[in-house]
């Protein structure tokens, strides 16, 4: 007759099983919304950044946006990459995301990005936008989504305006049905539009104008970014609030009272 076996299977099967089941919940995949989260929440933003999402709200923007994981992405001239460092983690599973801007110097402050954590932005794509002959390019009709935050006031600044020339390129850059995002410093509807080319602020209407006469409708608007206390008349423009506190030490407790820019959030569609 064959010895017994030992009466420890079944903890031994109970622990086998426990252990799948155990790493499954770990491994569970995190919604769109979770997954933005965390990537706001990412230890490895930088401090100064993360100070400014009280003015900001990436989160509520982004989503008004309709930004998902999956997505392929342009950012219009992300300048030192604030929106960045959201976007490319956000996006690096199962999406794209392009930085467009003037080449070379445009897109410093994205590759100072990759060259301090090449695994976290190894990714992204780097475009020129406007393009020059052998600047890589975003092809026609290839984005999910086009966002540009606080930039149409540079294409219309100094007199040079070149807006609508940026609008035209946005819309060419999208599939039908995508998405536009437009982020803007707000000039009240009622002022001289010339305030438009040294202010720093647009008037919602333009910038509506330039939108839809590139092809695009509009589909929603958001006060997320509004700001009251902003009244748009500062005396060195926009660049008076912070972060750019442009006179300095004077009456700077007053304009950090006041907080960044009052902004527009539109959003528009290229129709299908």
């Amino acid at each position: 007759m064959r010895p017994m076996l030992p009466i420890l299977a079944p903890a031994f099967v109970v622990a086998a099983v426990a252990a799948p089941i155990a790493a499954i919940a770990i491994a569970a995949p995190q919604t769109p919304k979770q997954a933005l989260a965390a990537a706001i929440a990412s230890p490895s933003r930088t401090p100064t950044n993360v100070a400014r999402d009280r003015y900001r709200h990436p989160a509520e923007t982004l989503a008004f946006f309709g930004v998902k994981p999956g997505d392929t992405v342009v950012e219009v001239w992300p300048a030192g990459g604030w929106y960045t460092e959201i976007l490319a983690p956000y996006l690096a599973r199962n999406g794209s995301y392009y930085a467009a801007a003037p080449l070379p110097n445009g897109a410093k402050g994205v590759q100072a990005l990759q060259a301090k954590d090449a695994s976290r932005y190894a990714k992204v794509r780097i475009a020129g936008f406007p393009a020059k002959p052998g600047d890589a390019t975003v092809p026609d009709g290839s984005a999910d989504v086009v966002l540009t935050f606080r930039n149409v006031h540079n294409w219309r600044f100094g007199g040079a305006d070149q807006a609508q020339a940026m609008f035209d390129a946005m819309f060419r850059m999208l599939k039908p049905g995508g998405t536009l995002g437009v982020v803007e410093h707000r000039l009240p509807e009622a002022r001289d539009a010339a305030a438009e080319e040294k202010s720093g602020y647009m008037k919602e209407s333009s910038v509506i104008g330039f939108a839809n006469r590139a092809g695009f409708t509009l589909a929603g608007r958001s006060e997320v970014n509004a700001n009251p206390r902003d009244t748009a008349d500062w005396e060195k423009g926009v660049w008076t609030l912070p972060p750019s506190y442009r006179l300095g030490d004077t009456d700077r407790a007053k304009y950090a009272a006041i907080g960044e820019s009052d902004r527009m959030t539109l959003r528009f569609v290229k129709p299908r």
